[in-house]
């Protein structure tokens, strides 16, 4: 890790991450949307793929790339290619969970047609049948660290079972909350899960929209793996297989998670499709509210506020990482953070509190 002459808004080094441009089609690189990390191995995800990054440390750098195609392990709806926009990946224990957006997509306008041609591009709607995932894999102890697979003894991997508009959308319709967003696109504050936690049986998941009057919204399941193989929730909120927590955040939306103790760490940005500034967040004592509803101010603290950079350079990938500091990757990185030969580079950030 290099270390930076330290200024206010200056993180505490940075670190390469190097990635093989052989690996996959696509420059995974330019498009991390989540991280997490378990021992020596970090996994990350590009939000265009339909599988896992897989990085380990070498001589001053992350490296040893390796992906990870999530086809192999599940059949998913939208084929083994489809793009899955995963924008969650959490470690607990031997398992990595790993979600989809679970969102739709405004179709963007092509700058070479007319401004007419332009608007009907924007009237489109489009859902991929792998957002809609949601699951678990076990993570097998090797010479080299864990890797996901298909199964390990008698832990295997599962996901909700796949519906049209998906399983989550589903049990959502009727909610009074977020019901009448799930037909808004996302980057519009339609529905759009970007982060995830998990401990035992619990999962929370991260919207970076809907932003409900200034709040942020965590969604919170309970799961079980039914007779047939499939994840599920179980009732815990009367009918509900969820419930809602609600943070006042500054009134951005989520991009990550990461439990620290018993505090959960929220990154948050703009829930739209613009530049916005970027923190993140202490909610305390997250894992003690076994009950939905709306926290007050003096339950969340500012750990840190990021530095912002426009529209470009997101905050999207939050990591513990060594002596108390906390990893942070990028989306649309800057040019300062491209290294010839596909590397990236994140920034460790010392938070308060």
């Amino acid at each position: 890790m290099a270390r930076t002459a330290r200024k206010k808004d200056a993180p505490e080094g940075r670190v390469q991450l190097v990635f093989d441009p052989d690996a996959h089609e696509e420059a995974v690189h330019l498009d991390i949307s989540t991280a997490t990390r378990h021992g020596d191995v970090l996994f990350l995800s590009c939000d265009e793929t339909a599988g896992i990054e897989r990085l380990v440390p070498g001589d001053g750098a992350w490296g040893g790339h390796v992906h990870a195609g999530l086809g192999g392990i599940f059949d998913l709806p939208g084929g083994a290619s489809g793009e899955m926009d995963i924008e969650g990946l959490a470690v607990d224990g031997d398992w990595l969970w790993i979600t989809g957006s679970q969102s739709l997509k405004r179709g963007k306008p092509d700058p070479e047609d007319s401004p007419q041609e332009r608007l009907a591009d924007m009237a489109e709607i489009k859902w991929d049948e792998n957002r809609q995932f949601l699951g678990r894999v076990p993570l097998e102890q090797r010479r080299d660290g864990p890797w996901p697979v298909k199964a390990d003894g008698p832990r295997e991997a599962a996901m909700l079972k796949p519906k049209k508009r998906g399983r989550l959308r589903k049990w959502l319709a009727d909610d009074p909350h977020l019901g009448p967003f799930l037909d808004i696109p996302s980057k519009d504050n339609g529905l759009d899960v970007e982060g995830i936690a998990a401990r035992g049986d619990r999962v929370w998941l991260g919207l970076r929209g809907p932003v409900l009057r200034g709040h942020s919204v965590i969604l919170e399941m309970r799961m079980k793996v039914t007779g047939g193989g499939w994840l599920k929730p179980r009732r815990i909120d009367g009918e509900r297989r969820y419930i809602l927590h609600l943070l006042p955040l500054g009134g951005h939306g989520v991009r990550d998670l990461a439990l620290d103790g018993d505090d959960m760490l929220v990154l948050t940005g703009t829930p739209l499709d613009a530049g916005g500034r970027s923190a993140i967040w202490r909610w305390k004592d997250a894992t003690g509210h076994r009950q939905g509803g709306v926290r007050g101010a003096r339950e969340v603290a500012l750990a840190r506020a990021l530095p912002y950079r426009g529209n470009t350079d997101n905050p999207e990938g939050l990591v513990r990482w060594e002596d108390g500091t906390w990893l942070v990757t990028h989306d649309s990185p800057e040019d300062h953070r491209i290294g010839d030969g596909c590397v990236l580079e994140a920034d460790i950030w010392r938070l308060d509190g």
